[in-house]
């Protein structure tokens, strides 16, 4: 079977028939396949659809058959998303950057930004290849996509969303880690704030977001794993800082975040079904 996880859970079986009579459609096909999907089959409009390929996530994207697809990060869109017919789930690494920065760019505190993230293997998804094969895997890291990620254009819309004055430059370098899920980020940018003043902003901006928080002491991965939960943690040495963020790469970067939208747009509870506890030991 392909969800093994699911032994004894659930008789649900696959089917290749398209059933209209829903509630929401959520779309986990491969990047470019959404919007192929969408041409060849007609979705009633009464039907909200939350796509977690990165088809819709930019503005001059989001736009498909009449349906405006709102870009589905709660902690910078949660009003829209509620009112929304149609969500563009984000990217993993695209969720673990913008909670580091979203509180600075509102406070218009960027400009030069320096990211380097580390991802598991299941960034990669389920399909084998050169790079997830476990004997290449393990005990080894590697960058890449240097400076070139798919996620740095959704990135860059919401911070110039919350920061529409002044360029914010921002250099992103991310790694293939030797562990399964989850992803590290550390962002470090130039500030005079103090830490004291920094982290009351961060806690002010967070402060009604039911899965971030920020913390005083050092994160890290296996806090979030298992969780839809996102960390976040500040540093400051002179007049640098450091932003460390940490999140499940699989659930609020992928299907627990695809849930908390569903959520907010259902008027449902926004924690419902995701109240998870981290896999510490």
């Amino acid at each position: 079977s392909v969800h093994q996880d699911l032994l004894g859970e659930t008789d649900l079986l696959f089917t290749g028939e398209l059933d209209t009579n829903i509630d929401v459609l959520f779309l986990c096909l491969g990047h470019g396949e959404s919007k192929k999907f969408l041409e060849a089959n007609a979705i009633p409009a009464n039907v909200k659809i939350i796509d977690l390929a990165n088809d819709f996530r930019l503005k001059n994207d989001s736009l498909n058959h009449g349906r405006q697809f709102v870009y589905g990060l709660p902690e910078l869109n949660k009003k829209q998303i509620q009112a929304a017919s149609a969500i563009a789930n984000p990217g993993c690494f695209a969720t673990g950057i913008q909670l580091g920065l979203l509180p600075l760019a509102k406070a218009g505190l960027l400009k030069d930004v320096y990211t380097t993230g580390i991802t598991g293997s299941t960034g990669a998804g389920q399909s084998l290849s050169a790079t997830s094969h476990f004997s290449w895997r393990a005990n080894n890291i590697q960058a890449y996509k240097t400076l070139t990620h798919q996620h740095l254009g959704e990135i860059g819309e919401s911070l110039l969303q919350l920061q529409p004055e002044g360029t914010i430059d921002l250099s992103f370098v991310p790694w293939r880690g030797d562990f399964t899920r989850g992803i590290f980020v550390s962002s470090t940018i130039s500030c005079d704030l103090s830490i004291e003043e920094l982290n009351v902003l961060y806690k002010d901006f967070y402060n009604d977001q039911p899965f971030t928080h920020v913390s005083k002491e050092p994160i890290f991965l296996k806090q979030v794993v298992n969780t839809n939960k996102a960390l976040i943690q500040l540093e400051k040495a002179g007049s640098k800082l450091v932003v460390h963020s940490a999140v499940d790469n699989l659930l609020k970067g992928a299907s627990g975040q695809a849930v908390q939208n569903m959520n907010l747009v259902f008027g449902l509870e926004e924690t419902m079904g995701l109240k998870l506890k981290a896999n510490y030991f």
